[in-house]
Parts: C-alpha cells; sequence; structure tokens
C-alpha cells in the first residue's frame, strides 16, 4: 500500500513539477501573477486533441505540435498584451487583471471549439502495467514521470549552460542589477514566456493523458502549481520542482487517511502553513533587514 501510495503521489507531483517551474520561471522575471498560464495548460491539452481527431496525428507528434503552440501562445501573450501595457507603465496589478482578461477569453474560446463535457486521448495501454517495488504503473503512468523528469532536467541545462539561461537566474534574483549590468529586457521575457508556456502545455497533456481534459482544467491545475511554488520557495526553481514533488506525495497519502473529496483542501491548508510557518519556502532564502 505504502508503494504504490509513493508511485501515485511521484506521479501527481510530476505533473504539478511541470506546471510550477512553467508558472516560476514567468513569474520570477515578469513579477507578476500570470493568471492566463492556466489557459496555456488547456491550450496544450486540446491541442493533442485536435491534432489527434482533425488533423489524424499520432498521439506523438500531436504533442510535439501542441508543445509549440503553447510556446507560441505565451510570447504572442507577451508582444501583444503585456509588452504594450509596460510601455505605458503598466503597474503588475493592471498586468495581472489582464492576464485574468485572456484567460477568460482563453477558455470560452476552447469551450465554444470544442464544448464544455469532460474528453479524453485514446491511448494504448499495453497488456501488462509495470511492477516497481511493489507499486504497479500503468504505461502512461511511466511516460508522464519519464518526460516531466527529462523536461526538468533540459530546464536545469539551459538555464546552467546557456547565455540566456544565466540572465534569466539574473533577473530572478536581482532584477534591477540586471538590468543595469545590460541584460535585454524584451527578448528574456520573451525567452521565458516560451519556455514558460512549453512547460505548462507539457503539464496540460500529461493530465489529458492520464484523467482527461475539460475547458477549465488549467485554473486547478495552475493553482496547485501556485501551492508547489511557494511550498518550493519563490524564486527558487529547483524548490519549484521539488515543491511539486512534495505535494502530490502529500496528498496523496493523505487521501488515504482522509478521503479523496479533501485532496484540495489538503494542498490550501498545505499552502497556509508555509504562509504561516515558512513564507520563504523550502529552498527560498529568508530575506534580511538592512539599515542604511
Amino acid at each position: 500500500m505504502t508503494q504504490q501510495l509513493i508511485a501515485n503521489g511521484i506521479v501527481a507531483g510530476s505533473i504539478y513539477a511541470l506546471t510550477a517551474l512553467g508558472f516560476a520561471l514567468i513569474y520570477g522575471t515578469a513579477r507578476f501573477f500570470h493568471f492566463a498560464h492556466a489557459a496555456v495548460i488547456t491550450a496544450g491539452a486540446y491541442a493533442v486533441l485536435f491534432g489527434c481527431e482533425r488533423l489524424g496525428l499520432s498521439v506523438p507528434l500531436a504533442s510535439l505540435l501542441a508543445i509549440a503552440v503553447c510556446g507560441v501562445l505565451g510570447c504572442a501573450m507577451e508582444i501583444c498584451c503585456y509588452r504594450p501595457l509596460r510601455r505605458r507603465k503598466a503597474s503588475p496589478l493592471v498586468l495581472l487583471l489582464a492576464s485574468l482578461g485572456m484567460y477568460v477569453v482563453l477558455q470560452n474560446l476552447i469551450s465554444l471549439m470544442f464544448g464544455d463535457n469532460p474528453r479524453v486521448i485514446l491511448v494504448p495501454q499495453g497488456d501488462k502495467p509495470f511492477s516497481i517495488m511493489g507499486a504497479r504503473l500503468m504505461p502512461v503512468h511511466m511516460a508522464i514521470i519519464l518526460t516531466s523528469l527529462a523536461l526538468v532536467l533540459a530546464l536545469a541545462g539551459v538555464l546552467r549552460a546557456t547565455r540566456v539561461g544565466r540572465a534569466t537566474r539574473a533577473v530572478a534574483d536581482d532584477p534591477t542589477l540586471a538590468l543595469v549590468c545590460g541584460v535585454d529586457a524584451h527578448r528574456l521575457l520573451l525567452f521565458t514566456f516560451a519556455i514558460g508556456s512549453v512547460l505548462g502545455g507539457a503539464a496540460g497533456i500529461l493530465i489529458a493523458l492520464d484523467v482527461g481534459m475539460t475547458p477549465h482544467m488549467g485554473m486547478s491545475a495552475l493553482l496547485m502549481g501556485v501551492v508547489a511554488t511557494i511550498g518550493g520557495g519563490v524564486g527558487s526553481i529547483p524548490g519549484a520542482a521539488a515543491g511539486g514533488l512534495l505535494l502530490g506525495l502529500a496528498q496523496h497519502f493523505s487521501v488515504w487517511m482522509i478521503g479523496s473529496e479533501w485532496q484540495d483542501s489538503i494542498a490550501f491548508a498545505i499552502l497556509l502553513a508555509f504562509l504561516i510557518f515558512r513564507p520563504y519556502g523550502i529552498f527560498g532564502r529568508k530575506l534580511g533587514k538592512v539599515e542604511i
């Protein structure tokens, strides 16, 4: 029983980690709550459905198309909405409201195109589940874990080994100093919106392969990502990934003890506990005070 709970928690945590990483990457550079990220998550799921049903593509090819669509969608949000607002010196609150408006518009467009009923992507499951240390995982669950791991490692490599990745980390640590040192803000934001949206779209695809999709799925996934980001430490990319895994494990062990109807409540109870007792998260840095 314990092994199966751990396995289920890792599957859920892998999806939460991708969602948290996409949100944390954008938040760390743009410095506002990107509500429209929820619509990108939903768009990733429905883009796969569109590719499979209407273009006749296989699930892997449709997934690659969906990830590309999400990257373009994230760039379009930055270029067409957020950049003009920043040029007019818009506050973070104005940007947040604009992102909420885009989320509502995109969610309703998805509902108009595909309907509000739950949809599923049929994936061949194979004859036998994998058995790992007493836990049983279906092939789709193994694909979720391996895909999430590959994307997390790829993101870590990009952030550490490329110039734009190092600039992203510099802005996340100290935006003012990074801009003074000559970082191109427009180019950097475009990069982070593209990569963050790709991660969000991948999370949406994995959710759809596991439990299906609805036009409202993105917001609940985003909120889980926010809980994971705060728990792991705002501004910490490894913390966001670890926070997602810890959240998934905590939810599944708690569900075993008190029931599945409390799953979302458990997540927000964890969020409240972190905000009260450790607001800088597990891997975040506690800021000190300096008097001049």
